[in-house]
């Protein structure tokens, strides 16, 4: 847990933390390969390694190479300059590829064996080398100059051949940054021109929607705040510089409306995040851009990262209060359509100095989502809750969640989707079934566990951590049309292994066939609430003439949100 106190940095060292970091990633440097040993792990796509102890890391090589020679330490530069010279021989030079200009993720697997390659990795390694030779040409030899040079320009090409668009946020900058300062630096029109352009057109496009199209997503807007920061750090145009710190100060006033002081999590809804705790980098990083407000951990023992080294990264002095002050307050942010129209789809949180509640009102629920997330104040420590659903234990996306929140009190929903993904949104698709040994819905309970009591009743459960007590209740239940469907739903109670959960079980048995177009009736409601006495308001569900479930908070409030009833292809 963090503790709030007033600055007290006393002149951080930057150049003393990198060379601090740098003395300890010496031990996983492999002299015979010139590269960075890392554990091997993998996101499930891309890489088609599925056993492996270590991997060399292209991305990551590079990013050592560039923070050895950032300490200006003499010792440390022809290990860079090695680092350097193999990983750009493992770019791709073939301009009939069409993985032309990009890399692999590892030494261990060469471009033709990823399904698919990560075009995205000419934009990670691009950026390295380019601060490389901005920051430290004139101390290369001259023959790797010149080949660093060479790579830069063909990781550009791939950049602008690809040409993704503003709604791909990081690369969109990533791509910019590249492309802006590899034409600055070299000399190149035609790479500067483009970079602006893609600035700009993130810009207009961003400043439409008010947020970055991954809303609200921890680990997208870090990437966003660093490397529009490096971009502004960088350039020498008056131009990129005033459209990155917009664009910079528009994130950081999003990033300190989301802050939870009690608990010290950002919060939710998050449409994109890998964990739903803040990990150490990303409190490591509120802790150096607030220069000490808001303090995680002691100086000496910052876990810092090498890319942060003049980067040029803060927070906004008008946004450091909200990162310490404790109150109740409810944001509503609309992240995608159009609100006159119906169509638009809306992030709602609310925040008491206790317990903060967000929720989208249409997503899916991928396992990088999190459409629906709870952060209390556990006696000091954060506890969470998280919405889930789970096919043979791995989140299934073809479940959509449908909400409704005011003031603490969530309405919500889950229907499900014949034609949607299974453990991603695109890359697995069904076809109306899925193979099952287990399938459910689920309200994971982690962080710190102390104390938490948990209780079922007739309708839903308790939960009370803290000071805080929240109430699940079930409204309506269905999911009838396959041999191993139950007559009726409640809610089971199992301690995990670090998380209490709480499950609805929809099939758990022998493995089969659970065909979705061949349900009859397939949709939950229910309720979270911050109980402070009195009763739960009660929806009304009403079924529609076109076989729709209409939910509203009561007869008199006008509809909160459908679901399907009988799954179906998305709309």
């Amino acid at each position: 847990m963090n503790k709030m106190t007033g600055n007290t940095n006393q002149g951080i060292d930057q150049q003393q933390m990198l060379i601090r970091k740098m003395r300890m990633l010496e031990s996983r440097y492999d002299p015979e390969i010139c590269m960075l040993r890392s554990p091997f792990s993998s996101p499930g796509y891309h890489t088609t390694l599925k056993q492996a102890e270590f991997i060399h890391s292209t991305r990551d090589s590079l990013s050592y190479a560039l923070g050895l020679l950032d300490t200006e330490l003499a010792e440390m530069e022809q290990r860079a300059f090695d680092i350097i010279r193999q990983v750009i021989s493992l770019q791709d030079t073939d301009r009939s590829h069409a993985t032309f200009g990009i890399w692999s993720w590892f030494y261990e697997e060469p471009l033709a064996q990823m399904s698919p390659p990560d075009w995205n990795w000419a934009d990670f390694c691009g950026s390295r080398l380019i601060q490389a030779l901005s920051r430290h040409g004139w101390r290369f030899p001259e023959a790797l100059r010149e080949d660093v040079i060479r790579s830069i320009d063909y990781a550009c090409e791939a950049i602008m051949k690809r040409n993704v668009g503003p709604d791909y946020t990081n690369i969109a900058i990533i791509g910019a940054f590249v492309t802006r300062i590899a034409g600055e630096q070299l000399g190149r029109e035609d790479y500067a021109e483009y970079g602006l352009k893609r600035l700009e057109k993130l810009y207009a496009y961003t400043q439409q929607r008010g947020a970055f199209q991954e809303y609200n997503s921890p680990v997208y807007t870090y990437i966003a705040i660093l490397e529009l920061s490096k971009l502004r750090s960088e350039t020498t145009d008056s131009t990129v510089k005033r459209l990155s710190d917009e664009l910079i100060e528009l994130t950081w006033q999003a990033v300190a409306g989301y802050y939870h002081p009690a608990t010290a999590q950002w919060s939710g809804p998050h449409s994109r995040s890998y964990q739903t705790l803040l990990n150490d980098q990303s409190k490591a990083f509120l802790q150096v851009a607030t220069q000490g407000e808001v303090m995680f951990f002691p100086w000496e023992e910052l876990p810092y990262e090498e890319e942060w080294y003049k980067s040029g990264f803060y927070c906004p002095a008008a946004y450091l209060d909200a990162f310490k002050v404790r109150g109740t307050k409810e944001v509503r942010q609309l992240y995608e359509g159009n609100a006159g129209d119906g169509s638009g789809k809306w992030a709602v949180t609310f925040m008491n100095p206790q317990v903060s509640i967000g929720s989208f009102t249409d997503s899916d629920l991928w396992n990088q989502r999190r459409p629906l997330v709870a952060y209390v104040d556990n006696d000091g420590s954060p506890s969470y809750i998280q919405l889930r659903c789970l096919h043979d234990g791995y989140d299934y996306c073809s479940a959509r969640f449908k909400a409704r929140q005011d003031q603490g009190h969530l309405l919500f929903g889950v229907d499900f989707l014949t034609n949607g993904g299974d453990t991603h949104p695109n890359l697995d698709r069904i076809d109306g079934e899925i193979e099952a040994g287990d399938f459910r819905l689920r309200l994971e309970i982690g962080g710190s566990l102390d104390g938490i009591s948990t209780e079922t009743v007739e309708d839903g459960a308790v939960i009370k951590i803290g000071e805080t007590i929240l109430r699940l209740t079930t409204w309506f239940a269905a999911f009838t049309g396959h041999s191993g469907a139950k007559r009726s739903w409640g809610w089971e109670i199992h301690m995990g292994e670090d998380a209490i959960l709480v499950d609805m079980v929809l099939y758990s048995g022998l493995r089969k066939s659970i065909n979705f177009t061949h349900l009859r009736q397939a949709a939950f409601v229910f309720s979270l609430d911050i109980q402070e006495g009195g009763d739960i308001p009660r929806p009304l569900v009403e079924m529609t003439s076109s076989g729709r479930l209409r939910i509203s908070g009561s007869t008199e409030e006008p509809e909160a949100f459908s679901l399907t009833l009988r799954p179906g292809p998305a709309e």
